[in-house]
Formats: C-alpha cells, sequence, structure tokens
C-alpha cells in the first residue's frame, strides 16, 4: 500500500503523468532533452519529472555515450517492473498463476480449452472496436488494420503495425507483454495462448489469416514481433 501512495502521488502531476504515457509509447530510451522539447517545458522540470518516476522504480536509466563527443547522456526507459493499482487490493497476478496452473494440471484437455478462450477473447475485443463505429459499415483493408491496433492498444501490447503495399501481410511488434510474468514460469503454453489470442483477433476481421512468429520477448528478444499473411 505504501508503493501505491507513492506511485499515485507522483502521477497526480498532469505533466508527469503525461511524460510517462509518451514514454510508454516511444519504444525505446528518451533524454532530458527531447522530454524538454516535447513537453515545452525547461531541461532541468524534465529532468526533475525524469527523477520522481524513477524515484517510485516506473522508469531506470542509465549514462551512455553518444558518440557524438561531450558529456555522456543519461537515458530514461521503462522499468521492467509491471505497475498495478488497485484500490482495495487485489491479487490478479496470484489469480492468474492459480489459474494457469489449473489448466496445466489438466492436461491436454486442460491446454486446449486454454487457446480456444484466448482466440475467443481476441475476437471479442476485434467486436468491441467496430461495434463503435456505424452500424453495417463495410470496412476496408486500411480500417481494418487501424482498428487492430486500437484494439491491441487497449490490451497493453503498445504494438506498432505496418501493411505491405498489395494489402497481403501486415507486419506487427508488440512491445509490452501483459502476460510476460505469467508466461516466464509457463512460456510455451502462454505463448500459445496468445498467439491464439492474435489470431482470433485477426480472423475477425480478415477472410483468413496465418500468424508467422518472429520475435519472442520471453525468449530475449526486445518486441514480440509478427507477420499475417491475410486475404481481406
Amino acid at each position: 500500500m505504501e508503493q501505491t501512495l507513492k506511485i499515485t502521488n507522483v502521477l497526480s502531476d498532469p505533466t508527469r503523468y503525461y511524460i510517462y504515457q509518451y514514454i510508454t509509447k516511444r519504444h525505446k530510451e528518451v533524454t532530458v532533452q527531447e522530454v524538454a522539447e516535447n513537453f515545452d517545458i525547461h531541461p532541468n522540470v524534465a529532468r526533475l519529472h525524469l527523477s520522481k518516476l524513477e524515484d517510485v522504480n516506473m522508469l531506470i536509466s542509465e549514462t551512455k555515450k553518444t558518440g557524438k563527443g561531450g558529456r555522456p547522456s543519461r537515458l530514461y526507459r521503462l522499468s521492467d517492473d509491471v505497475i498495478q493499482l488497485h484500490f482495495p487490493f487485489r491479487d490478479y497476478m496470484l489469480l492468474s498463476k492459480v489459474a494457469m496452473q489449473t489448466m496445466i494440471s489438466l492436461g491436454e484437455v486442460g491446454r486446449e480449452a486454454l487457446y480456444l478462450t484466448g482466440k475467443r477473447f481476441g475476437s471479442e475485443v476485434i467486436e468491441q472496436e467496430i461495434a463503435k463505429r456505424s452500424i453495417g459499415e463495410e470496412l476496408n483493408f486500411n480500417e481494418k488494420v487501424s482498428i487492430l491496433k486500437n484494439a491491441a492498444t487497449l490490451a497493453g501490447f503498445y504494438p506498432e503495425f505496418e501493411a505491405n503495399g498489395d494489402q497481403t501481410k501486415i507486419f506487427f511488434q508488440i512491445f509490452n507483454c501483459p502476460f510476460k510474468e505469467v508466461a516466464e514460469d509457463h512460456m510455451e503454453t502462454v505463448c500459445n495462448m496468445h498467439h491464439e489470442f492474435l489470431k482470433g483477433m485477426f480472423e475477425a476481421l480478415f477472410d483468413s489469416v496465418e500468424l508467422i512468429e518472429k520475435d519472442n520477448i520471453i525468449s530475449g528478444c526486445e518486441t514480440c514481433s509478427y507477420q499475417a499473411l491475410v486475404t481481406n
């Protein structure tokens, strides 16, 4: 509870909150000068905000040489620790571990049920995004990609999407895995479930999809990256 109070106090400042949101979407390290320029504040003020976020372990920093001479720069990035705020206290991480262990204990039947459920939830997040649009509206390829990005962002993936010119391939990266802490203990099962979750998202929009994983955060890569072969 003490740490929760510290975090909420730090985020109570609107500028500091938006700086944190900005960093979560950058997918890479930021400098004091970059933050100062983007928020039109003095570098000393930017440094203070970044230090406050680091004090509660929402950010971490290190000093690196830029290769341009002069003093090394201090670079800030998101902490690997998951920040969760619950009033009153809720231990959803424990619940997810209990649920995962229960499904695994059921053997192949439990795993298959987990994967089917993952796919269904993936489809549901897309349906929720589609429901925000006009009823009966026919979606073109670019609109479908936009829906995928919005849904993946709401799911906490911090995604980036890019499509090829002939609209048959979609390349996307996930910079945050919401299942990371559980996946570290049950990598194969959780990653397969996540794969089905993503497949459910694509199948809700496209006639057919083949989802190919390129990189995996749990395996030590910076992102989970995929190539989706789709039929519009």
